[in-house]
C-alpha cells in the first residue's frame, strides 16, 4: 500500500497531486495545513507536540495514505512510516501562476473572497522560497529529499 509524502513551495501543485493520487488508488490523504495552525488572527502555529499526534493518529487509521504539505518538521514526523516521497519543484513563477488560478479552498477558508484577500500575502510569500532557511524553504524540502532511502520522485513542471 502506498504511503506517499508530498512536499514543496506554496502553490507548487501539492494538493493537486495528493488528490490524483488518492483519487487513484483509493487511500486517505491529509493536508498538513488542516493541522498545522491554530484558528487564530493573525495565524500561528499548532505546537509541534499536537499536530505530531495529529499525524500519528492519521497514520495509524490508514493503510495507505498521502500526506502532503510545505511544513519539513512535520513532513519529518511521518518521515519513517512513509515508502514513497514526492518533491514537486516547481520555479516561482509556475507557483504564482497556480496561486493565481487556485480554486476555492474550502477547508482553508470560509469563502473565495476571504481566499482572494489573503493571495497578495501567499504571492509574497511564494517568491521567499528559495532565500528562506526556515522549514517552509527549499534548502529543508532538498534536504528531506535528498535523506530519503525510499522511492522518491522530483516533478520541475506542472505536467504531472
Amino acid at each position: 500500500m502506498r504511503k506517499v509524502l508530498i512536499f514543496g513551495n506554496s502553490g507548487c501543485g501539492k494538493t493537486t497531486l495528493a488528490n490524483k493520487i488518492v483519487e487513484e488508488d483509493k487511500i486517505a490523504h491529509l493536508d498538513l495545513d488542516s493541522i498545522a495552525w491554530l484558528p487564530t488572527n493573525p495565524p500561528q502555529r499548532e505546537a509541534l507536540k499536537n499536530s505530531k499526534s495529529n499525524i500519528e493518529q492519521f497514520i495509524r487509521s490508514n493503510d495507505g495514505w498521502v500526506i502532503e504539505g510545505c511544513y519539513s518538521d512535520l513532513i519529518e514526523l511521518a518521515l519513517a512510516k512513509a515508502n514513497e516521497v514526492i518533491f514537486v519543484n516547481l520555479n516561482v513563477e509556475q507557483c504564482i501562476a497556480n496561486a493565481r488560478n487556485r480554486p476555492w479552498e474550502p477547508h482553508k477558508y470560509k469563502s473565495k473572497e476571504e481566499q482572494d484577500n489573503n493571495l497578495e500575502m501567499l504571492l509574497d510569500w511564494i517568491k521567499q522560497y528559495y532565500n528562506r532557511k526556515d522549514v517552509f524553504s527549499f534548502s529543508s524540502h532538498l534536504k528531506l529529499f535528498e535523506n530519503f532511502n525510499g522511492e522518491k520522485t522530483m516533478f520541475t513542471t506542472n505536467e504531472i
